[in-house]
């Protein structure tokens, strides 16, 4: 019991961590300082991880890293929206096509 408690708490910590990054990104609105590869790697890891999880048996490891994975592609989706703002921000208003 108190193994799992040190494993749920550190998991609580980190998924606080990454959620914080991704809502701050997200009232943002822009993708400054943040690399493309961050969200990327972390889905990578995060996948590899869930599913090394599940075939250990781990649940507080398979939990934590589900949860980091979702996290990461909400990340992702973010920093592409914000991109793709940037973009259009940098583009400037569209003429009309004669």
């Amino acid at each position: 019991m108190g193994v799992d408690l040190i494993g749920w708490a550190s998991a609580a910590v980190l998924l606080a961590t990454i959620l914080n990054q991704v809502r701050q990104q997200w009232v943002s609105g822009s993708t400054a300082g943040v690399s493309p590869w961050l969200f990327l790697g972390q889905t990578a890891a995060s996948g590899g991880f869930a599913v090394y999880s599940a075939l250990t048996g781990d649940r507080v490891f398979l939990v934590v890293n589900v949860a980091l994975l979702l996290s990461a592609m909400a990340g992702q989706a973010i920093f592409w929206r914000n991109r793709r703002r940037d973009r259009l921000r940098k583009a400037g208003p569209r003429q009309p096509a004669a």
